[in-house]
């Protein structure tokens, strides 16, 4: 195995296109990071491949931040060390809903339950008639595609250089992001068709580059959008940056962790 990079970060996203959390550590599991995109905001206005409000029509989605209730009860399967201990390694079990309970803070500062009407009051605020919201909540992550979204610092940067500019890496929406050292950015796009092995345990299958949207436009900490970031992929990298993967062995990922090119 040759080892191409580490982990600079992990994140999650517990609710589809609100804010993220940084994490100290993270399980990932077949469907994805523990706790990831598991609330969604259903829009029956949307079209019925993509049934979703997302930062597409409500940009100021972003400044919404989740968090979990019970958060150390969000951060791993309780039974995951004893599943791991029985060979060749059992799939520990999920959490209950009151487990993976969400409160989520408005850009106002309120804290208001995930599953509380007013929450969707403010989000319906200003949309068509069209656009009836209710809340949806599943047991593995709602994510666009694949399970994981992997992103390197030096595709970042790149992009910036491109662009004149400086990006926040969090504008990308990764699970992890990668540090792969003196490499060029777009180098994350080599790894498809391969296996990555990532920490003690964890080994993903790297499936496709990621396509992107609006959503890369959008600053996290204002929404304000900036099309030219969208523009500029879409003119030089055949509008993808990113990568996305599927889980192939289960176990946790912490900042650090070295990533290595198995075959």
């Amino acid at each position: 195995m040759k080892t191409v990079g580490t982990v600079e970060s992990l994140w999650r996203y517990p609710v589809k296109s609100m804010r993220g959390q940084q994490l100290e550590s993270a399980f990932a599991g077949f469907s994805g990071i523990y706790g990831d995109r598991i609330y969604a905001i259903h829009d029956d206005g949307a079209p019925a491949g993509f049934p979703y409000l997302t930062g597409r029509e409500r940009e100021h989605m972003l400044l919404f931040q989740p968090q979990f209730r019970n958060a150390d009860r969000a951060m791993k399967p309780e039974n995951q060390s004893e599943a791991e201990a029985l060979a060749p390694g059992v799939t520990p079990v999920y959490p209950s809903l009151d487990d993976l309970t969400v409160d989520v803070q408005t850009p106002d500062g309120n804290s208001i339950p995930i599953d509380d009407p007013a929450l969707l009051h403010l989000l319906s605020e200003g949309l068509r008639e069209r656009h009836h919201l209710r809340l949806m909540r599943s047991e593995r992550a709602l994510t666009d595609c694949r399970p994981l979204s992997l992103f390197s610092l030096q595709t970042v940067e790149r992009l910036g250089d491109e662009l004149g500019t400086s990006l926040d890496k969090r504008r990308f929406r990764a699970n992890l992001y990668l540090n792969l050292g003196s490499s060029e950015g777009f180098t994350e796009d080599q790894f498809v068709g391969h296996t990555l092995s990532i920490g003690e345990k964890v080994m993903v299958a790297i499936v496709d580059r990621d396509p992107r949207c609006k959503m890369i436009t959008l600053d996290p900490n204002t929404a304000e959008p900036n099309p030219e970031v969208m523009k500029r992929v879409a003119r030089e990298h055949d509008g993808k940056a990113g990568i996305y993967a599927a889980v192939l062995v289960e176990g946790t990922i912490r900042p650090g962790d070295e990533v290595r090119l198995v075959n």
